[in-house]
């Protein structure tokens, strides 16, 4: 083979870029604060692996906190109205299916999504559904036909801690 086509720099082959969502960056204001929070701990991360020399994870590093740094950069904070009638980002929702079975959601920013904790990114197909909608409305979702009983319009608290990571 031609040493040519050989990355002799590294024992590693480069990282790719994490992709970056086309869609606006909306997000809440904890998602702001996870999002520098991030970025504080990558920097940290960042100056221990070149202490070390560790190659691998100074790339990684490097190719996250240039990630986190550009969704810092395009943040859109929103901050829900008070006294809102209408579902917009970073709200709770909670609706009601034929069965009578409450699910609820947190409209959130990409970025901070978890679904297993309720937190349902502005994008996604059920929060697209749910946006713009009030109490009252019902809406024809992936499992069927539910009932939006009631929304929340207070902000989930700045230091509300990320779900675990599996």
């Amino acid at each position: 083979m031609s040493r040519a086509f050989v990355n002799e720099d590294s024992g590693t082959d480069a990282l790719p870029e994490r992709p970056v969502s086309p869609a606006r960056n909306l997000v809440t204001r904890r998602g702001l604060a996870l999002i520098e929070r991030e970025i504080e701990v990558l920097r940290e991360a960042l100056a221990t692996a070149t202490v070390a020399g560790d190659r691998d994870a100074i790339a990684r590093a490097s190719r996250d906190l240039r990630y986190w740094s550009a969704r810092r950069a395009s943040a859109e904070p929103v901050d829900p109205p008070a006294e809102a009638e209408r579902i917009t980002l970073g709200m709770a929702v909670t609706i009601e299916d034929e069965q009578g079975r409450r699910r609820s959601y947190r409209l959130v920013g990409e970025d901070e999504a978890e679904p297993r904790a309720g937190r349902i990114g502005w994008s996604a197909p059920v929060a697209r559904l749910l946006l713009g909608r009030a109490v009252g409305d019902e809406v024809e979702l992936p499992f069927g036909t539910a009932e939006i009983v009631a929304i929340d319009p207070r902000p989930e608290p700045v230091d509300s801690p990320p779900a675990p990571q599996r």
